[in-house]
């Protein structure tokens, strides 16, 4: 069993599309530009909000107006974050059992860290050890980099043993071998079974009972 696990949030541990679709779409059309469909949002997710606008606005958008989007994503989202959002069927099960067999979890997020604690408060209240969103202006650069992940290990007693990082998408999968934990990748996220194959991920579960079954193991 492993004794350390850290999640990624969205796509993982809570289907979150639903409320950055439309928080996306509000910040663009309050502008006059072309909204995004679903699909174009779910795979603009992964590498954190500036890059989610960035990837959202046209290629052509002016810088000046580009900050606008964001800042007006930023507003609405955190107004209705948790509108639509919710965790993913058996997850809060999951990891209520691995906190009492003795195993320390963290959530580490490229999602701005003051969604990332609002939204934890709401749906999985006092179930994390170290809970950790994107947060650059304090130096420490967001995932696939490691330091998140040395972050959070460090906020738990340092790590001990094999460490298993659980997420979603090809972010995940790259913060896995950069911070040398053992991936598992659940194919329910924001990319899906192919996606994660092609970036490399060896072990891919399709419901969190399979994935209780790995951590546990």
């Amino acid at each position: 069993m492993y004794k350390t696990v850290v999640f990624d949030l969205d796509g993982t541990l809570l289907d979150t599309l639903e409320d950055l679709y439309l928080s996306v779409n509000h910040a663009l059309a309050a502008y006059g530009l072309p909204v995004r469909s679903r699909d174009e949002v779910r795979l603009a997710t992964g590498n954190g909000i500036v890059l989610l606008i960035k990837r959202s606005v046209p290629a052509d958008c002016p810088d000046e107006l580009r900050e606008k989007v964001f800042k007006t994503f930023k507003e609405h989202y955190g107004a209705h974050s948790m509108d639509h959002t919710a965790p993913y069927a058996g997850m809060p099960e999951l990891v209520a059992a691995l906190r009492e067999a003795g195993a320390h979890v963290a959530v580490v997020s490229n999602k701005a860290d003051f969604a990332v604690q609002t939204i934890i408060r709401a749906t999985f209240p006092d179930a994390f050890d170290c809970v950790m969103g994107e947060n650059e202006a304090a130096g420490i650069p967001k995932k696939p980099a490691r330091p998140m992940v040395d972050a959070a290990l460090a906020a738990m007693g340092g790590r001990s043993g094999a460490v298993a990082y659980v997420g979603d998408s090809e972010v995940d999968v790259a913060t896995a071998a950069n911070a040398d934990c053992d991936c598992v990748a659940c194919s329910w996220g924001f990319r899906g079974r192919e996606a994660l194959v092609e970036a490399g991920a060896t072990i891919i579960v399709d419901t969190p009972s399979e994935l209780q079954r790995v951590l546990m193991a």
